[in-house]
């Protein structure tokens, strides 16, 4: 199954459920008015949600129309919860042997998580609006999931059955103002602005055997200013799959439906299989060189990730953006 949530004059939007192909939607009004509202009740919303995608691939559906990726918030434009792990340990290691920094033996045992603000996700569509270029743009490609009701405590197996759809991220980060911020020794703040999501959410069963070990088994494409640049498998070097993610972040509290777990930025031990994130690219430049050559991302330029099946067909629609520079807007005053 495969749900989009669709602009409207709300903050929430209106969930559709798109077919397969992504040529056609249509509106889920009738069962549940949002992805929130229907992850808070999934067992008994998700039947109803298939039978309408059945329907809507054979043909059937009523009020069917043209699925337009341009009318797309982000799946959940806002969520109870933003947890990006680092679960592709290659890329740690890279940035601290970049550094010349010991990366400590716990890094491959116990997994590197934040949580990121989670009430402004972006459109995949919409530009990516940030002030200055100064802060050092980029791109981060990634996978996430999204949960049920996860308790306190939950064993992995339990983890991976809360596991109820995907999407592609582009965890957007300020390289250049992270140094100071974790130097303070309290995590990413003003570094990690908002991120962005595929079109579409989609049930674990749309991957077919690319879903296994808690993990998905296919390449990431990431093609920044229309130059493919990565193509790394999202399956390799996954040092801890979801189920694991989801497990770290319920020791000692609950994830509340529609909480969204990320794998951080998708890293081959391969460095042919290209990049997901400029850093990453900079860090081997500094390892072979000396010094970073890749400079970060500049006004106007494009970003997509996307991801295909054995057959070439997109899975979850493409994140297709622009950067694009924010004017602040002068306080209002009574």
């Amino acid at each position: 199954m495969k749900l989009a949530t669709l602009k409207d004059a709300t903050r929430d939007g209106q969930l559709a459920v798109v077919a397969r192909d992504l040529k056609t939607a249509v509106l889920a009004d009738g069962i549940a008015p949002t992805l929130q509202r229907a992850l808070d009740d999934w067992h008994f919303i998700a039947p109803q949600l298939e039978n309408l995608y059945g329907e809507l691939n054979s043909g059937r559906a009523l009020r069917a129309f043209d699925f337009d990726v341009r009318q797309c918030m982000a799946p959940l434009p806002r969520a109870f919860q933003w947890a990006d792990g680092s679960a592709y340990v290659n890329h740690v290691e890279l940035v601290r042997k970049a550094r010349k920094a010991e990366m400590p033996a716990t890094f491959w045992t116990d997994p590197l998580m934040y949580q990121g603000g989670a009430d402004d996700f972006i459109g995949p569509t919409d530009d990516i609006l940030l002030a200055s270029e100064e802060w050092g743009i980029d791109f981060e490609g990634e996978v996430a999931v999204v949960t049920d009701d996860v308790p306190q405590g939950a064993t992995l197996a339990d983890a991976a059955a809360h596991i109820k759809l995907l999407m592609l991220v582009n965890d957007v980060s300020l390289r250049n103002l992270i140094p100071a911020e974790l130097a303070k020794g309290f995590g990413f703040l003003q570094s990690k602005p908002a991120s962005s999501f595929s079109p579409v959410a989609v049930t674990p069963d749309e991957l077919g055997s690319a879903w296994h070990d808690g993990k998905v088994h296919l390449p990431l494409r990431v093609t920044w200013n229309g130059a493919l640049v990565g193509q790394p498998d999202a399956g390799v070097d996954m040092v801890f799959d979801f189920p694991q993610l989801i497990a770290h972040l319920t020791k000692t509290r609950n994830a509340r439906a529609g909480s969204i777990i990320g794998s951080g930025t998708v890293s081959n031990k391969d460095s042919g299989k290209g990049y997901s994130c400029i850093a990453e690219k900079r860090c081997l430049e500094t390892i072979a060189d000396g010094e970073a050559k890749t400079p970060y991302m500049k006004f106007g330029d494009t970003i997509r990730i996307e991801m295909q099946d054995a057959n070439g067909r997109s899975i979850f629609g493409a994140i297709d953006q622009r950067v694009a520079q924010y004017q602040f807007k002068k306080a209002r005053h009574a």
